[in-house]
Parts: structure tokens; C-alpha cells; sequence
């Protein structure tokens, strides 16, 4: 094709109005992790109107297939996610949440909503190209494990094994028309800390009759706070944090039990290992101590999200030929978790950010925020972009 990004710009513009639908849709009717029956059904029928064959994986993601007309060749993978949050909204959309407590608030309809508009533009350039593409509208990116891994444990992405795999996720503070890059080690793994004390109870006054559980939660929350501070963070991204306590004693009980949650984030995968057994050897240390159980439970979650370099690079050239090079920008890394990293283990790949920022609204909220809100233009950018990049992977590796 002579002018492939031309031609993919005026499909991003004349398929826009649809993105807005698709959006405006999936955000009404939003669905928690892997309850997602409903987005399922719709993204199947928005498929079949395509010509765009097919199939269930993990319960609720829908994978479909597009094949090149020039014969056989690589195979990209293009995922969105589709899972929702157990936030009230509080935008006051016409089109909000019809859902009490469940909402679109990190960008999901966005995403699903994205690759339906890219799915049509590259079905209609199907002509134009070798080899095949895999659409990935994946559940459950918002409970642990994660929908990714599901998806990888179905073998659909090796049969044949995809060559390289694309992912895109809002940022609300980057504006609208803007994308963002990070090449390598881009975003942290993520585990949960559930600790639970269960000693002798009793009356504050009565302090030789029981356990001292609230000084014990105390010693263990300043302990596993300092391991923020050991010489080997200043290298390595470390996060450790005790987010919740459930203490039910009064002014003068000491509760007989108390649990603790809380959260360790890296960004090296044998560090991780490492803090795991710091913490276990922590906790044994002072249950001999105090003489008071504890039982510790880590749950692993997403590793570290590595994105290719040499891919990466060439995802970044191509975003500039298509955007202009002021659009597009180099990322920080980020000490938020993706289950996207479960893909990029095993396949090649690049997860970048698209802007959602609207210059007419002074005020940003965050991700998970329930007046959380995108500037729709951005559709334009990040269905025309995957498109253009998918293409030019097909072409390329």
C-alpha cells in the first residue's frame, strides 16, 4: 500500500462516531472480573457484523481472528482488557454506570472499545497483507491472577505461537492525541501481604493474663516498613506498604486476634524472591518471641512488566511517523502492576500508554476514581495507532 498511514487516518476518522458508540456502551454497562457476560456478547456481535470470526477462552474473553489475503506470514497479537471496578460512580454522564457499584474507572471501556475500531480497519485492509492477527478482549485484568494468564494457560497464543503482542492503556494526565513509551523493565510486580496474629485477648489492665497482640502488629509493621529503606532500593524500584488493620479491641482489650493487609511492589524479579523470604524470616522471628502466632500469606501476583527493547524501538519510530515525534513520549517507570507482564514473559511485546486528557476540563482524576472521565477524541489516536503499528509489525519482524 502506498500510503498506509493516510489511508489507516481517514478509516481512524470515518469509524470515530463508532468508537464513541462502542465506549459509551461497554462504560453503561460495566461488569467485574470475569462476570463480563454481557461485554462478551457484544464484542462477539460487533465482531460477527465484521466478518470477524470468533471464540470464547476463559470463560468471559473473546479472541478473534483476521487473516492477511497475501498468504501466510507472522502473527501479532492486539489485547484489550474488559473487566470493571467495584467503584461507585460519580461523573454524572449521561451514559454512567447503570450499575450500582461497579464502573469503568481505569479505562477499560476505552480499551475494548479501541480495538473494535482497529479490528475494522484492519479487517478492511486485510488485502494488503501477509500473515494473521489475533484479537485479544481479555477479562479479569483487575483480580489476581489475572485474566492474561488464563488466556496464556488456554495454548491459543501458541497455536502457532504469536510473534509479537501489542497493549495500550489510558493515562489521564497525559492529553489526548499523545502516546507513551517505555522500553524494558516498565512496570513493578505486585503481591499481596496477608498477615493474621492470634494471641491471648483480654483486659489492658491485665497485662501479665494476656498476649500483646497490638504491640506485636506495631513491631511488624515498623519492621516490614524499613525494608523500604535497605541499601539495595536506591538501585531497585521497592514498594512495601501495610495498607489495612483490623484490630478489634477497644480502650482497654487487647484483641485476641488481628489481621493485616498489605502490599509489595519491585521491579526485579530476584529482589522479589528475596523480600519474600525477608519477610517469613520477620514474621518467625517474632512469633518466637512474643510467643504469639502468626501466620503470613503472600500472594503472588503479576511480575514485573518487561517490555521488548528492539521491538519497543521500532513501536516508538513508527508512533512518530504517524503522529508527528511531538506526540510521542518516553515513560517513567511505574510502580502500578499490569497483568500484561504474564503475556510479555512468554511473547515478545510492547504496552504503552495513549493520552485522555481534555483541555477542556481543568481538574484530572486518577485511575480507579469514581468521577473518573476520558476526552473522547483519544479514540481517534489509539484505534488508528494499533492499526498502524500492527501493520507495520506484520511487515517488519
Amino acid at each position: 500500500m502506498k500510503n498506509l498511514k493516510k489511508t489507516i487516518q481517514n478509516l481512524s476518522e470515518k469509524y470515530f462516531d463508532d468508537a464513541i458508540k462502542h465506549r459509551r456502551h461497554i462504560h453503561q454497562h460495566p461488569e467485574l472480573s470475569f462476570m463480563e457476560e454481557k461485554t462478551a456478547e457484544y464484542i462477539e456481535e460487533q465482531l460477527k457484523l465484521l466478518n470477524i470470526s470468533s471464540k470464547r477462552v476463559a470463560k468471559t474473553g473473546v479472541v478473534g481472528f483476521i487473516e492477511g489475503m497475501k498468504g501466510p506470514g507472522k502473527l501479532i497479537a492486539l489485547r484489550a482488557d474488559t473487566d470493571a471496578l467495584p467503584i461507585q460512580e460519580k461523573t454524572g454522564l449521561e451514559f454512567q454506570s447503570s450499575k450500582p457499584g461497579v464502573m469503568h474507572a481505569c479505562g477499560h471501556d476505552a480499551h475494548a472499545a479501541s480495538l473494535l475500531i482497529t479490528a475494522k480497519i484492519v479487517k478492511q485492509l486485510e488485502d494488503h497483507f501477509a500473515g494473521s492477527v489475533i484479537l485479544i478482549f481479555q477479562p479479569a485484568e483487575e483480580k489476581l491472577p489475572g485474566g492474561a494468564k488464563a488466556i496464556l494457560e488456554s495454548g491459543i497464543l501458541h497455536q502457532p505461537k504469536v510473534d509479537f503482542i501489542l497493549g495500550q492503556h489510558i493515562l489521564p494526565d497525559m492529553p489526548a492525541g499523545n502516546l507513551g513509551f517505555k522500553e524494558g523493565s516498565y512496570m513493578a510486580s505486585s503481591d499481596e501481604i496477608y498477615i493474621t496474629l492470634s494471641g491471648k485477648g483480654g483486659h489492658a489492665a491485665l497485662r501479665d493474663k494476656t498476649k500483646d497482640t497490638i504491640k506485636l502488629m506495631a513491631q511488624l509493621i515498623l519492621d516490614i516498613l524499613e525494608l523500604n529503606n535497605l541499601p539495595e532500593t536506591k538501585n531497585i524500584p521497592t514498594v512495601l506498604s501495610i495498607g489495612k488493620v483490623d484490630a478489634p479491641g477497644a480502650t482497654n482489650v487487647i484483641p485476641g486476634k488481628i489481621q493485616m493487609e498489605g502490599t509489595f511492589r519491585t521491579m526485579n524479579e530476584e529482589w522479589r524472591g528475596k523480600i519474600h523470604k525477608t519477610i517469613q524470616n520477620i514474621i518467625s522471628k517474632r512469633e518466637n518471641e512474643s510467643g504469639i502466632h502468626c501466620d503470613l500469606n503472600i500472594v503472588k501476583g503479576y511480575p514485573v512488566l518487561v517490555n521488548h527493547s528492539e521491538g519497543t524501538r521500532k513501536c516508538v519510530s513508527w508512533a512518530k511517523e504517524y503522529l508527528g515525534d511531538e506526540k510521542v513520549q518516553n515513560m517513567e517507570k511505574r510502580m502500578t502492576a499490569e497483568d500484561f507482564a504474564w503475556y510479555t514473559r512468554e511473547i515478545p511485546g510492547t504496552f504503552y500508554r495513549f493520552g485522555v486528557k481534555s483541555k477542556r476540563h481543568k481538574e484530572v482524576f486518577p485511575l480507579h476514581h469514581p468521577k473518573l472521565n476520558i476526552d473522547e477524541e483519544a479514540l481517534r489516536t489509539s484505534s488508528g495507532t494499533m492499526a498502524y503499528l500492527c501493520l507495520k509489525l506484520l511487515n517488519d519482524i
